[in-house]
């Protein structure tokens, strides 16, 4: 499995190709920004993009969709919960005083139990709302790899002050969707450093034991 995460953007998203070298398939996580960086990295190991998932309709996470998507044909997912905030991009590009860039309706939703990955490494979306109405993660089990936006970080979790934001709902996400999963299980969020699901369950101050 070729595997690789790197912040992009001016809010330091966390994008992260999950890739098949024998297959020389691979999906895209949250490209938000940076795609030309991104297309370099996917040449760099002679992968060709299957699909393109966003965990949640932030302008740090979705920015870059559609030029990735024009640059490789490959379709956009994102759960369908998640499209006022899409629209609404052009306000998300005035919180940070940047231009807002191009979106596009997604080609599909990404729904909860929703098969996705590639063949060799296939995963499931996990609807998690709370950081926003339509925030999923993406649960690999047998490489006990999760994908978790902004739901859950080291040592945090997503904010909720933002619209669609909803601190009980994240929470309970967290509970019943995430904290289930073997505490082995390696959790990558939509910013900062790698966890685990043992450790956040530990350690982390905002989950009530």
């Amino acid at each position: 499995m070729i595997l690789e995460t790197f912040p992009v953007g001016l809010l330091r998203c966390n994008c992260t190709i999950l890739g098949d070298e024998t297959t020389g398939e691979a999906i895209v996580v949250d490209p938000g920004d940076d795609v030309p960086a991104i297309l370099t990295r996917l040449a760099l190991h002679h992968l060709t993009v299957k699909q393109i998932i966003i965990t949640h309709a932030h302008i740090d996470h979705v920015g870059g969709a559609v030029l990735l998507k024009r640059a490789t044909g490959a379709p956009i997912l994102l759960n369908q919960n998640d499209l006022p905030l899409l629209a609404m991009m052009d306000m998300q590009a005035g919180w940070l005083g940047t231009r807002p860039p191009e979106v596009a309706p997604p080609d599909d939703s990404a729904e909860d139990g929703l098969k996705i990955g590639v063949a060799n490494y296939m995963g499931e979306v996990l609807h998690t709302p709370g950081h926003s109405e339509g925030s999923i993660c993406l649960y690999f089990a047998p490489q006990q790899l999760l994908l978790a936006g902004d739901t859950l970080f080291a040592g945090s979790i997503g904010r909720t002050d933002l619209p669609g934001g909803d601190s009980r709902k994240i929470i309970a996400s967290i509970h019943n969707r995430l904290l289930v999963l073997p505490d082995a299980t390696t959790v990558i969020p939509g910013h900062g450093q790698s966890t685990s699901i043992g450790k956040e369950r530990l350690s982390n101050p905002f989950i009530d034991p």
